[in-house]
């Protein structure tokens, strides 16, 4: 069974950091690209970064672009995202998806298996 399992947020002050990862069981991530997606309250999902199936090719929207990093370990089957300098405007719930092969994008029609999502709130 193909699985991607969020690690728990929370809550953080505002210019405090966080690291999400993504576990993925049931398949070897070497073969996919992982994206990350989050969706705040009365707004549509947003598609924040991706990282190709063999790294070495990321992608951030503006609004993470120099304070969010994203990375995997395909060794481990987990992608990881670190995020810094976070705001108010970063509380949102966070998924990881998954798409088989090269193309780094955050289309997520593209994404064929997705995470349950996980909740972080940036907040003082």
């Amino acid at each position: 069974q193909v699985q991607l399992v969020e690690s728990e947020g929370g809550l953080v002050q505002p210019g405090g950091s966080l690291r999400l990862s993504c576990a993925a069981s049931g398949f070897t991530l070497d073969y996919y690209t992982i994206g990350w997606f989050r969706q705040a309250p009365g707004k549509e999902r947003e598609g924040i970064s991706c990282i190709r199936n063999s790294g070495g090719i990321t992608y951030y929207a503006d609004s993470v672009k120099g304070r969010f990093t994203i990375s995997r370990d395909n060794a481990k089957n987990t992608v990881y995202l670190e995020m810094g300098s976070l705001k108010p405007g970063d509380t949102a719930v966070y998924y990881c998806a998954a798409k088989r092969g090269p193309i780094c994008s955050v289309s997520e029609g593209t994404y064929g298996d997705w995470g349950q999502g996980t909740q972080v709130t940036v907040s003082s």
